[in-house]
């Protein structure tokens, strides 16, 4: 048994969110890169802008994008750890100070009806699970609404199948356009229940760029997505061009024999996510 205290959590967190929010994980600045290399004209121009945004937001420290976006948390949590205290209260704690001490946007407010600011940026939406071994691993992605508000999910039927998922994605992106700033990175979730699908989707893109599922017919299905997607011609920030999306992660589980559940988050070409162990 492990015993890790609350103060820890709260103290890896707190030095995490201003990472998050000013550098672009590595994977997605390559991918913006070779995005760059094979677009001409418009889409190679918006392309540059964007990338001497990221290299600016990162020499100053500055924020990538001004919506330092919902704070959300996938927390891991080993079976062989004990902590001391609330895990819930150090990553709110956490991101109450950061927000205010990095002066960073504060978006959450108390009630979607009524509308008032907590200003603090919490709370911070926490998903939990629990894994083998004897650490705590904290997954935060500052997850901005121009994106999120193009989400989606659809129950569908089992008849649909495999034709009926990629449609819905496909035309999930369609509908979105150019209000995600893309380049995007799509995640989607299959499976499990209504809400299931939805976290699972979420889940999905935490996942490197280029890095395939495991299971070979979910492998081919992220790469025939990717394809469609590009094929649309949206392009960098919706001026057209080859790249629409960086990359398409597909997530599934276990489901009712009656159900076929599909979500799709998309996140925008600022897809921000830190790597929190402890």
């Amino acid at each position: 048994m492990r015993i890790i205290s609350e103060s820890v959590i709260e103290s890896k967190v707190y030095e995490a969110i201003n990472k998050a929010v000013c550098k672009l994980p590595e994977d997605i600045k390559e991918a913006l890169k070779k995005a760059y290399e094979a677009e001409e004209d418009t889409a190679k121009y918006t392309l540059e802008n964007l990338l001497k945004n990221i290299r600016m937001a990162e020499q100053k420290m500055r924020p990538v994008c001004q919506d330092t976006g919902a704070a959300v948390f996938f927390v891991d949590i080993g079976e062989e750890v004990f902590v001391e205290g609330s895990i819930k209260d150090a990553i709110n704690r956490a991101v109450a100070r950061g927000y205010k001490d990095f002066y960073l946007r504060k978006s959450m407010v108390k009630s979607p009806i009524v509308r008032e600011n907590t200003g603090d940026n919490t709370p911070a939406i926490i998903h939990f699970d629990f894994v083998k071994g004897d650490r705590i691993t904290i997954y935060f992605m500052p997850k901005g609404f121009g994106s999120e508000n193009k989400s989606a999910l659809c129950m569908l039927s089992p008849a649909d199948g495999t034709e009926g998922i990629e449609n819905f994605v496909i035309e999930t992106v369609k509908k979105a356009g150019s209000d995600p700033c893309p380049p995007i990175v799509v995640g989607v979730g299959i499976g499990g229940t209504f809400e299931k699908a939805a976290i699972l989707s979420k889940r999905a893109l935490l996942r490197n760029i280029g890095q395939r599922h495991p299971n070979p017919y979910i492998a081919e299905l992220e790469v025939r997505l990717l394809d469609k997607i590009n094929s649309l011609g949206i392009g960098p920030e919706g001026f057209g061009g080859r790249t629409t999306a960086l990359d398409v992660f597909v997530e599934e589980c276990a489901t009712h024999i009656a159900g076929l559940p599909v979500a799709v988050n998309i996140c925008c070409h600022v897809a921000r996510h830190v790597k929190i162990e402890i």
